[in-house]
């Protein structure tokens, strides 16, 4: 089937628009970028792509953003590194109906017709799951602290306690994909409190085992959570993703 023109949905409360294939193609900063290493593709590619900051007209540092994909996949996407024109750059890669985009695998769609890449994204530490693609909408939401209280862990614990900072690793990381709790957009994996939270049935050697590579322990051809290296969460950091996760197991909510 030949591929059509798509559109863009920019839901930023009084700037909100909706963007056209061929207006983002001939955008005046539109240019070709060379990414390196591909998360999606797994390779180096070329995109024709658009500042994404350039779009997100009325969007502040402060904001918090989701971006959802033609599947339902939703990535919660903090505003401020999105609206970076230094180091880690966010960047909107278009398809262009003219020359698509190779599938994602065998039988399987293109990244298209909209794909959010990243220019240097080792200097932000940016996560795979900041790379969404077959994107239909950017929406600026409430912070997920606000939309979603269920996650919160004690109220009483210091901002800086590693529960905390691993709070904000599970929404960088995990939140695309997974619930807890029952609370949050995804619709892909499973929750992770209900009924029962991974630190509850996997030894901590194997749940740090399964969240660095997935098919080291488990293999299924349909399988989509990728690993986390150390690149993109350091060990310190999956320590306290697990002290959030292991904490939350205390923190029910019946569904």
């Amino acid at each position: 089937m030949p591929l059509h023109a798509a559109q863009l949905a920019l839901d930023l409360g009084a700037d909100s628009r909706t963007w056209q294939t061929e207006e983002l193609l001939q955008h005046r900063l539109a240019q070709t970028i060379h990414v390196t290493d591909d998360v999606s593709y797994k390779r180096d590619m070329d995109y024709r792509a658009v500042p994404l900051a350039a779009l997100l007209t009325g969007v502040e540092a402060d904001h918090h953003l989701q971006a959802v994909a033609l599947d339902g996949f939703a990535a919660e996407l903090a505003a401020a590194p999105l609206l970076a024109t230094q180091g880690a750059q966010a960047w909107l890669a278009i398809e262009d109906p003219a020359h698509p985009w190779p599938a994602l695998a065998p039988g399987k769609p293109s990244a298209g017709p909209f794909y959010l890449v990243w220019t240097h994204p080792q200097a932000a530490g940016i996560s795979p799951e900041q790379w969404p693609f077959q994107v239909a909408t950017i929406k600026r939401l409430a912070a997920v602290a606000e939309r979603f209280p269920a996650l919160l862990p004690d109220p009483a614990l210091p901002a800086h306690d590693p529960i905390n900072l691993g709070f904000a690793l599970f929404q960088k990381n995990c939140l695309a994909c997974h619930r807890l709790n029952g609370a949050g957009d995804a619709q892909f994996g499973p929750d992770l409190n209900i009924p029962f939270n991974p630190t509850e049935y996997f030894g901590a050697p194997f749940l740090e085992r399964y969240i660095r590579d997935p098919q080291s322990l488990r293999q299924w051809p349909q399988a989509k959570m990728p690993g986390f290296s150390q690149a993109v969460l350091k060990d310190e950091e999956l320590t306290q993703l697990l002290a959030y996760l292991r904490h939350m197991a205390g923190r029910k909510v019946k569904p």
